[in-house]
């Protein structure tokens, strides 16, 4: 019965497009004191059939819930996150990880946190996807003052989401300690807000990162090459996140074995395009036999043009380049495009001109282009 009168309430208010009022949900509160608890409340078989957990993970978060004697409380949480928008597997997910979840008073946090976060302009999916990435730190009024932080550091919502998807580790570490000092760090290496945004997006642990190992990155970034307060700066402090510094020689060397380069332009590939440092030797490999064995581009070409070098080669290179070889091989070119724009240019850009413009001389070329994007082979693109 009280969780029907949950259900209820619940669809009640999802009806209402704004954030429900405290008002309201304190009709689910008081639905449930006139009932006595029960001594025999089973929270294992509770955590099982209302909040889809499975046996082994409600055995667990059991253990954390022994105190509880009546669903009253979770029944109130489980509506509240029913109503924001949360699907039962993330409703699981949230219970799973943090089952202290379901003791969270929803008058008395729960409706005030999520008024102050849409006061911040975060409207109730954004909001609902932050509850399944942050899960206890939901639970706490300081959450608040702390999104007001980092979508002004990350620079979006999109973007802290993307962020605390790779890891929401650093969102339960104190912002003045810790948070601030390390941002005011990145500044003075040369940094702006709009790369530092970037950088914390894709590497959201570079903000616990102890000071001297951030200074060792920056040193390693130095020494690549690449000036600080360039456009390429936060993708050399990114690469060098991702490498131990130990390991980095090795990195260089692969480079340079690989594309046959020599020291000048190894240091002129990678301060050019410093996210080469992280690619795999067997992806590097790839892309060397088919641009120099394949294409025969000159290792000096491709070390001054390294952003080719970021590129998939079944993805993009060489779909592109089965198309400009066909439309040169049935004379519907008029010049003869570098490879470097060929495979630089955007995908709008490149269907405009290499595509949209042979529709009637070559009907099922955008067909066939797309079926070498999925690493098909077209008859059309078998040259002999």
């Amino acid at each position: 019965m009280l969780r029907l009168r949950c259900s209820i309430l619940a669809q009640i208010l999802s009806s209402h497009s704004a954030s429900p009022s405290p008002e309201l949900w304190r009709l689910i509160s008081a639905a449930t004191p006139a009932i006595s608890p029960s001594p025999s409340f089973a929270v294992e078989e509770y955590l099982v059939q209302t909040c889809g957990l499975t046996r082994a993970q409600a055995l667990k978060a059991s253990a954390k819930l022994s105190h509880l004697k009546s669903p009253s409380k979770p029944d109130a949480v489980l509506a509240f996150l029913a109503d924001l928008g949360l699907s039962s597997a993330d409703v699981a997910s949230v219970v799973a990880k943090d089952p202290r979840f379901l003791c969270t008073g929803v008058d008395r946090t729960l409706v005030p946190v999520v008024s102050g976060l849409t006061n911040l302009g975060l409207p109730r999916p954004k909001i609902a996807r932050l509850v399944s990435l942050v899960g206890r730190f939901f639970r706490n009024k300081s959450v608040v003052p702390k999104l007001e932080y980092y979508l002004h550091l990350f620079g979006s919502s999109d973007n802290l989401l993307r962020a605390l998807k790779r890891s929401s580790y650093f969102f339960s570490y104190d912002l003045e300690r810790i948070i601030k000092p390390t941002v005011v760090l990145l500044r003075e290496c040369g940094l702006d807000d709009c790369h530092i945004a970037k950088l914390c997006t894709d590497k959201p642990g570079l903000l616990i990162t102890n000071h001297e190992r951030v200074l060792e990155m920056v040193a390693c970034a130095d020494g690549l090459g690449v000036p600080r307060g360039s456009g390429m700066f936060w993708r050399a402090l990114k690469a060098a996140a991702s490498i131990r510094q130990e390991n980095m020689a090795a990195k260089v060397d692969c480079l340079k074995n690989t594309f046959r380069w020599s020291d000048a332009e190894v240091g002129i590939a990678v301060s050019n395009a410093p996210q080469l440092l992280p690619s795999s030797k067997e992806s590097l490999q790839r892309k060397s036999e088919f641009l120099i064995s394949e294409l025969g581009l000159e290792p000096s070409y491709l070390a001054h043009r390294s952003m080719l070098l970021t590129y998939s080669v079944e993805g993009r290179m060489r779909p592109r380049y089965y198309v400009v070889k066909f439309l040169r091989e049935n004379g519907l070119l008029k010049r003869n495009p570098g490879y470097y724009t060929v495979f630089n240019i955007t995908e709008k850009i490149f269907m405009g001109r290499f595509i949209c413009p042979h529709t009637e001389a070559a009907p099922y070329l955008a067909e066939d282009y797309a079926a070498a994007c999925r690493e098909e082979m077209p008859a059309r693109f078998i040259f002999t």
